[in-house]
């Protein structure tokens, strides 16, 4: 009852924002009439100057009717799909980055080439997080169409280091040439598939791509050219459910292993130091059990560079001796293992 009142004297929130809603569908159903008149050619020429103006800095909301009213236009151009009006209205809030929840069949991915269009023609990437491989090329086929024919090029990128740009003058001969949607992939670099001005991948492609470019050391190796805007399909799954499973980057362990290995040995026959502090140790580590570390005495240290060929113990050569300090590493670790 007490929430009923509240309602009564201030309204349903939910009310405005359909209110500014419709106003956006209201304005796009004005600008239709115009497009529809055009030829292919014009409508481009009408994508272009919409590019320079945000390019210009121009408020992306204030391009976004007419943004929204050339996709509509394309899309019956290309698919044979207009946008619906429920449709135009879940395009607004996912590019005024809500959550937004639509049924099987009322035609998210048709949606959601509004919001990817409009972020796109800034020229800095815009990408489409889906589930699986078959989506990023199901839907970014599909949806291509609308995407080319509006002078934007798309890429997507896959598993196993498959990366693709969308052509529909080229035919994959090992697609699914059933399914109009999977055969114009042309295969490309992952580079030039992060360079189209719209990319769809899975969550996790995208996420290991970015930790790759963040272990490279040379800038002409990375991938991704940044990040601009993403917009998820299936968002409960990929924010929540395959959060859960964190991205590993793993490798062979190559010349580390040997180390391990050789450290393990250097240290399995020494011995604890048993001495009182004001005493000479006569072992070769000290352990403290309360704070859980190990270290070396003097003895220790001395027998270890003994033991590692690399270090001349006569010429003055000493473990921490810059060039040699990366064996620290395997040093402590062995330590700990074995102690």
């Amino acid at each position: 009852m007490f929430k009923r009142l509240i309602k009564k004297i201030i309204g349903d929130p939910n009310d405005k924002i359909m209110d500014e809603l419709q106003i956006t569908v209201d304005e796009v159903a004005t600008l239709e009439p115009r497009f529809q008149a055009l030829n292919d050619d014009e409508i481009r020429g009408e994508v272009q100057k919409l590019r320079e103006r945000a390019l210009a800095g121009e408020d992306l909301d204030d391009l976004l009717p007419e943004a929204y009213a050339l996709v509509r236009e394309a899309s019956v151009r290309t698919t044979g799909l207009r946008h619906y009006d429920v449709q135009i209205m879940g395009g607004t809030l996912l590019h005024q980055r809500n959550v937004v929840e639509m049924k099987t069949g009322e035609g998210k991915t048709l949606a959601a080439t509004l919001p990817l269009f409009i972020n796109a023609i800034q020229g800095k990437g815009c990408h489409l997080v889906t589930v699986n491989d078959y989506l990023v090329k199901r839907d970014g086929g599909w949806m291509g169409k609308i995407f080319h024919f509006l002078g934007l090029t798309v890429g997507c990128i896959g598993s196993q280091d498959f990366s693709a740009l969308y052509d529909p003058e080229y035919v994959n001969p090992g697609a699914d040439l059933e399914d109009e949607r999977l055969v114009h992939w042309r295969p490309s670099t992952r580079k030039e598939a992060y360079l189209a001005d719209i990319t769809y991948g899975t969550s996790s492609e995208f996420g290991f791509d970015y930790l790759r470019d963040n272990m490279v050391t040379d800038r002409e190796r990375l991938v991704q050219r940044g990040q601009n805007a993403a917009f998820i399909d299936e968002v409960d799954n990929i924010l929540i459910d395959e959060s859960r499973t964190p991205l590993i980057i793993s490798g062979p362990a190559s010349q580390s292993g040997k180390e391990y290995t050789r450290f393990s040995e250097y240290v399995r026959r020494l011995k604890e130091n048993t001495a009182e502090e004001d005493e000479e140790p006569n072992g070769h580590y000290d352990i403290d059990h309360k704070s859980r570390s190990i270290s070396l005495t003097e003895l220790g240290l001395a027998e270890i560079e003994k033991r590692i060929p690399e270090i001349d113990h006569d010429a003055g050569d000493s473990l921490y001796d810059p060039r040699f300090f990366h064996l620290t590493y395997y040093l402590d670790n062995a330590l700990r293992a074995q102690y």
